[in-house]
């Protein structure tokens, strides 16, 4: 189980990766390995010992990365409150002043125990040289993740763009099939009409919130029964729903307009072509670390299930969930000659508490 993520706009605020992962402090490692090679074979022609210079250079690579992760674990979020610009800059000054502490470390426990490890430059020529090499390495990795959080940030804005867009082709059609349904309300049953009016309100105060792109399932479910009630007031004994949802996390998260519009599509594409209705088959369970929800009703004989509106609304949730979480989703069809039924999986993902 895994934290949710914040708001897009939030996550594009994040100039520095997570130091406390240690996914970054093993490539932070890898890359100082790297550098100490280039520096031990730059430094071969002068000492003729490859393996000494490598071991001496990895020592303090090592060291330096790993008390330079930790410092940035501890002080990321203080960072990042200071704006990019101040984040990089004092970022730098950080790293500077750290390799220079540890160069005065590493010099003082050569001259206290110089038969382990020798510095053969002098004191001043050895924290220059290290400062400059660190200066050099500490502005490229700088720029690099200055340059990596613009890519990110871009990414992510892309993303809740095209996530508004897809949202904004669900929005109007079904309020336009609500709107329908309450205006012939309006002639057979008044009182209901008026019920119907406020389920309406409630749909649109919980499908038009500007920022929530991850409520819960509950708070999804809550809309689709919604949209439910309205329907039965259309359709009557025609539409039975069965909500088979025990296993089902209720706390996990999921993209808004998810649950709602994969119901309507089984009413509309299987309940309203039968003369009799029929049951519509909701169930969810948590699948390992995904979650599973899939959707049944049954279908007219000979029905074609190659509607546009159906294919629409399905690649329309299937690139929002992919949008929100790449290739571990997975949206699957299964048609029968009388049935038809969908199922959605994708990573399981709580809020914080």
């Amino acid at each position: 189980m895994s934290a949710a993520p914040d708001a897009v706009g939030k996550q594009s605020q994040a100039y520095l990766p997570d130091f406390c992962a240690p996914r970054t402090v093993f490539v932070g490692i890898l890359f100082a390995e790297l550098v100490a090679i280039a520096v031990a074979l730059a430094a071969e022609g002068t000492s003729g010992n490859f393996l000494v210079e490598l071991s001496k250079t990895s020592l303090f690579v090592v060291w330096f990365v790993l008390l330079a992760a930790g410092m940035f674990c501890q002080l990321r979020n203080w960072l990042e409150s200071l704006g990019k610009t101040q984040t990089f800059a004092v970022g730098f000054i950080l790293l500077q002043t750290l390799a220079l502490l540890l160069a005065e470390t590493s010099y003082f426990l050569t001259a206290r125990f110089g038969q382990s490890l020798v510095i053969e430059d002098g004191h001043l020529h050895f924290l220059l040289r290290t400062f400059a090499i660190s200066m050099i390495i500490n502005a490229l990795a700088m720029r690099y993740l200055y340059v990596s959080s613009e890519w990110r940030r871009s990414i992510l804005l892309e993303a809740q763009a095209r996530i508004s867009a897809l949202q904004a082709l669900i929005r109007p059609h079904f309020l336009f099939n609500s709107m329908n349904t309450i205006a012939s309300l309006t002639r057979t049953d008044p009182k209901q009409a008026e019920e119907a009016v406020e389920d309406l309100a409630d749909l649109l105060r919980a499908n038009l919130k500007s920022s929530d792109n991850h409520p819960t399932i509950k708070e999804e479910l809550e809309v689709a029964a919604m949209y439910q009630r309205i329907e039965k007031l259309r359709l009557g004994d025609r539409l039975r729903v069965k909500w088979d949802i025990a296993e089902l996390p209720l706390r996990a998260l999921i993209p808004s307009l998810t649950i709602q519009p994969l119901l309507e599509n089984a009413i509309y594409h299987g309940i309203e072509g039968l003369a009799d209705g029929g049951l519509v088959v909701v169930s969810g369970k948590l699948d390992g670390d995904l979650i599973e929800l899939r959707f049944t009703n049954p279908v007219a004989p000979n029905q074609a299930q190659s509607k546009h509106g159906n294919q629409m609304a399905f690649a329309n949730i299937q690139q929002r969930l992919e949008i929100a979480y790449g290739s571990r989703v997975s949206v699957d069809v299964t048609t029968t000659p009388d049935s038809y039924s969908v199922c959605i999986r994708y990573p399981y993902e709580v809020t914080r508490t």
